[in-house]
């Protein structure tokens, strides 16, 4: 990381687009070209992708179970797609090419429609040649209100990327560079948080809503200027607050923390050379009439119950640097197959319960993400632990995982490290 870039940073922060809500209408995303400030005030503006003419693009706010309806125009010169990552909606919504939809082709739109069943935090990508679209800007957050909000002053949206970036602001272009694929993937070499707000006061008490939109990197974050609980991971809520120590983000995932604010907030990613800043939120005046009380829960979600697993299947992550040989024709494989197999991984039936081993028998780690379900992590004590979309799994390490196959469809398993998923890692499960 550049550490003149991270000195100046300090001294400002980005600021997303305003929020689009759902009301009647059909929301409107257009993807193209845009020039962005990403690197601080002073050094140059960079040529990336967008929505809307932002990038991110617009925070959009939706209601549980509410149908939303979202136009994607592409104003682009090469195909896209958008996944609306970690709902739960009907297949052909799911925005992946040659599995749940065809490509938007430039000029084209396309209407998503679908009804998200989950209040939380989400976000909305480029699936297609996702390892550059979404490199160069394609993103944007995805909120779906809660029915009962919790009782905060603020709540504040705050993505997370990194982006290869020449001293002029150019955005470098070497996307599957074949070094980086078979490595940690095209990390960036700049990095920095967009925030939804930039000022709150002392003694607020402020939701934060953090989204790895990087391609590749993972964030272990701290956070100066409060004191809280981390409530939800990956749009779930927990069944507790918990201390927000040790927090890592891999690609994809989400964290939601509830802090009453103490002094001016910063946001770190913590690195061998020392904390990296990503950004500063204000404070301004002070909240004195906020009384003391306990973080709550958030209302707790509302997923099937696992019964007793029917099928007990194991995809072991094979390939890249330093890493052991295997039956597939690309650079790194799940179970000695390499990019999206004839037949799935696996098939259920609907509302059946399985049980998948996650085995990482590479070098480094990955981010496993399934499409249009939630699972639960197991613990180490072989329970149910957390709800997750994308779980990490460590090299040399192995992670069970339980999920109720309840949504019927072609969905894509995959490593959301979008190098590693250009790849090879690619996979996919059928339900019904």
């Amino acid at each position: 990381m550049n550490r003149r870039h991270f000195l100046a940073s300090v001294f400002a922060t980005s600021i997303m687009p305003r929020p689009i809500f759902a009301a009647e209408n059909t929301l409107r995303l257009r993807a193209e070209a845009v020039l962005q400030q990403v690197l601080p005030l002073g050094d140059g503006a960079t040529a990336m992708l967008g929505f809307n003419g932002s990038m991110p693009g617009p925070e959009l706010r939706v209601r549980r179970g509410e149908r939303v309806n979202i136009d994607v125009e592409n104003g682009l010169d090469e195909g896209t797609a958008v996944h609306w990552h970690g709902i739960r909606l009907e297949n052909p919504m799911d925005g992946v090419p040659m599995l749940t939809q065809d490509l938007i082709n430039p000029a084209e739109t396309k209407t998503y429609s679908f009804i998200p069943p989950d209040e939380g935090t989400y976000w909305y990508h480029s699936h297609y040649i996702s390892y550059e679209q979404v490199a160069r800007g394609l993103m944007g957050p995805l909120i779906v209100e809660d029915d009962t909000p919790p009782d905060v002053d603020h709540d504040i949206t705050v993505l997370l990327s990194d982006w290869q970036m020449h001293e002029d602001g150019t955005l470098s272009d070497n996307f599957a560079d074949m070094h980086s694929v078979a490595h940690g993937g095209y990390l960036g070499n700049f990095a920095r948080a967009f925030l939804s707000k930039d000022r709150v006061r002392a003694g607020d008490r402020v939701r934060f809503r953090l989204i790895n939109a990087a391609t590749n990197r993972i964030f272990p974050i701290t956070i100066t200027g409060g004191s809280g609980s981390l409530v939800a991971l990956d749009g779930m809520a927990l069944p507790a607050p918990r201390p927000m120590a040790d927090l890592v983000l891999a690609p994809a995932q989400r964290a939601d923390l509830i802090l009453d604010i103490t002094g001016p907030v910063g946001f770190d990613m913590l690195t061998r050379q020392g904390p990296y800043r990503l950004a500063d939120l204000g404070v301004s005046g002070t909240n004195a009439t906020r009384p003391t009380s306990p973080i709550m829960a958030l209302s707790p979600p509302n997923l099937p119950v696992p019964a007793e697993p029917s099928q007990h299947l194991t995809l072991t992550m094979m390939g890249g640097a330093m890493g052991g040989q295997h039956g597939g024709d690309n650079i790194w494989a799940f179970n000695n197959i390499s990019d999206l197999p004839t037949d799935p991984f696996g098939s259920f039936q609907i509302g059946e319960t399985a049980r998948i081993t996650f085995v990482n028998d590479t070098s480094f780690p990955h981010g496993i993400h399934l499409h249009g379900h939630h699972f639960y992590e197991v613990d180490q004590d072989g329970n149910l632990g957390d709800l997750r979309d994308t779980t990490l799994v460590n090299p040399t390490e192995s992670r069970d995982i339980i999920c109720v196959f309840d949504n019927p469809g072609r969905w894509l398993l995959h490593c959301h490290m979008l190098s590693h998923a250009v790849g090879g890692m690619r996979t996919w499960v059928n339900v019904g």
